[in-house]
């Protein structure tokens, strides 16, 4: 009887490479991987982003979850206070304010006018902001020039007051407002786009398409723009904070989203003869314009940390 094997055994590479005393090669992390790993190494970034992803939930959710109508008026529940507090009532947990509206409701609901007013006025400025700083990188000479010092014109001005300035020309509102404040960043994300663009222009692929006859806007759109959206996303993240704020003082200010509306700036303008005998009126809108305005902040920190090469290492 033969006792030689009937087939034939197969080892794989990590397999062979115990035979051989050596570690199997370790698998390459995915970039999503890698930017979650430097991302979650700020812990200041993770809050930040738990708390923008609680904000967007309860602006998402917002008529759902909220107890009242934003704009219901209650005749018996003029200025009550927050439910832990002698007098206050779990219907209204965060009290109400001069005319009975539910504080907590137009929270909820302002939560939903505020987000929409910065992701608006981020998405418009990084369109027409990303469109002029290429233009000015591409097309240097009088183009450049042009566009370069209207926006030093543009930073030169104190932006809330170009802001009012805006909003007083075209009349005060919503959308009004959301335009002024867009074009009060503006130049932060043309000066983004074009110092990116410039450092992209001078690399070895950009000349390669260039010499195989590739166009300049496409050069700008398909080869230079996905290499430059790493500081542009920072900026935009970064840029909902302060759309945020100047939404809220134009609203604080009267210019900005109008009564009824339950825009935190506007919640603060009706609370101010309010402030001594009726702290709360004030208190709880302050305090979510701070904590939404510091977790922007804190996300976009984080972005720019685990997005920038150098950070990284």
């Amino acid at each position: 009887m033969s006792n030689e094997p009937t087939g034939t055994a197969t080892l794989t590479d990590s397999e062979l490479a115990a035979l051989a005393g050596l570690d199997a090669p370790a698998a390459q992390p995915t970039p999503w991987r890698e930017f979650w790993r430097h991302f979650s190494a700020n812990a200041g970034a993770v809050a930040g982003l738990v708390i923008v992803l609680a904000v967007l939930l309860i602006a998402v959710f917002a008529g759902v979850l909220a107890p009242h109508s934003p704009i219901a008026i209650d005749n018996a529940a003029y200025l009550k206070p927050p439910a832990w507090i002698s007098g206050g009532s779990w219907t209204y947990p965060l009290g109400t304010d001069a005319i009975g509206r539910d504080i907590l409701s137009r929270l909820m609901h302002g939560a939903r006018l505020s987000l929409s007013i910065g992701v608006a006025v981020v998405a418009l400025s990084v369109i027409v902001g990303t469109c002029l700083g290429m233009a000015a990188a591409f097309f240097r000479g009088v183009t450049e020039i042009a566009i370069m010092r209207l926006m030093d014109v543009l930073l030169s001005l104190p932006s809330l007051l170009l802001a009012i300035v805006i909003v007083a020309i075209l009349g005060p509102g919503l959308m009004n407002a959301m335009l002024a404040v867009a074009v009060v960043v503006l130049p932060h994300y043309v000066r983004t786009a074009r110092a990116a663009a410039l450092t992209e222009l001078s690399r070895d692929y950009v000349t390669a398409a260039r010499m195989v006859g590739a166009s300049d806007l496409r050069l700008m759109f398909r080869e230079v723009l996905p290499n430059c959206l790493a500081p542009l996303i920072v900026q935009a993240s970064l840029g909902v904070s302060t759309a945020i704020l100047d939404a809220a003082a134009l609203g604080f200010l009267g210019l900005g989203a109008q009564p009824p509306a339950p825009e935190w700036g506007t919640m603060l303008a009706d609370a101010r003869e309010f402030v001594l005998r009726a702290w709360w009126v004030v208190t709880f809108p302050g305090l979510v314009i701070l904590i939404t305005v510091l977790a922007f902040n804190l996300l976009g920190d984080g972005l720019r940390d685990a997005l920038d090469p150098k950070l990284k290492r």
